[in-house]
């Protein structure tokens, strides 16, 4: 894991497209897009090389993986035609995968991050993991007491109930964790790390720490 990065041109273009987000401005830049791109994916692909040693990611390269730069704005009031930082989905099958995978975005004035778990769950998967919790918590909870998973996310984030959900008593003694709407995980980094010498060493330690947890959360939806 010798091979470094300048992501620079990433964070430059995006921090730009933040204060002129119209496709006017963005295809006079277009030549700006695809270094930062470029950049980018060869970032990603050499993530995934990385991470082939732990996780099985045989065939995938950054291309399945990397989401397209323009925001659906079909129902959103914010109508800003592109997103303000270059984002990936690597798992098995790429950004389209039916498992859960770890997340890279990033983005400038220190919006990077590395992310996974249920963001945004069917109501089918949350009552899997709910299923999966009420059942047997004991190997979440040691997941997310390791040292590496504290050091790197800290606790799972994510909105919860405000009471038990449905079927469940309040006294039951893993409400904490039944409550919850999304079961995510997350690691920022700031500008200077991602400009740092050893990104592609930091990402790895992330992914690695967060594999447990996302091995998990698989199990409990199948």
């Amino acid at each position: 894991m010798t091979r470094t990065f300048d992501l620079r041109p990433v964070l430059n273009f995006l921090d730009a497209l933040s204060q002129h987000n119209q496709k006017a401005w963005f295809d006079k830049n277009r030549p700006a897009y695809e270094v930062a791109r470029v950049s980018f994916e060869g970032f990603i692909d050499s993530l995934i090389d990385e991470l082939r040693t732990f996780d099985d990611l045989k065939g995938l390269s950054a291309k399945e993986c990397v989401s397209r730069i323009n925001r659906d704005i079909r129902f959103s009031k914010d109508k800003s035609p592109y997103k303000t930082n270059l984002g990936a989905t690597i798992a098995p099958g790429g950004r389209h995968s039916t498992q859960l995978g770890y997340h890279i975005a990033i983005g400038p004035l220190d919006h990077s991050m590395i992310a996974g778990g249920l963001y945004m769950p069917s109501p089918e998967q949350l009552r899997r993991f709910r299923e999966a919790v009420d059942h047997d918590a004991a190997g979440l909870k040691k997941i997310t007491r390791t040292k590496a998973f504290v050091e790197e996310f800290g606790k799972i984030e994510g909105e919860k109930l405000k009471t038990a959900p449905q079927g469940y008593d309040r006294a039951h003694p893993e409400i904490k964790l039944l409550q919850l709407k999304q079961v995510t995980v997350v690691h920022h980094f700031s500008d200077t790390e991602v400009l740092g010498r050893d990104i592609l060493g930091r990402a790895v330690t992330v992914c690695r720490a967060m594999k447990p947890f996302l091995d998990y959360l698989n199990g409990a939806l199948l």
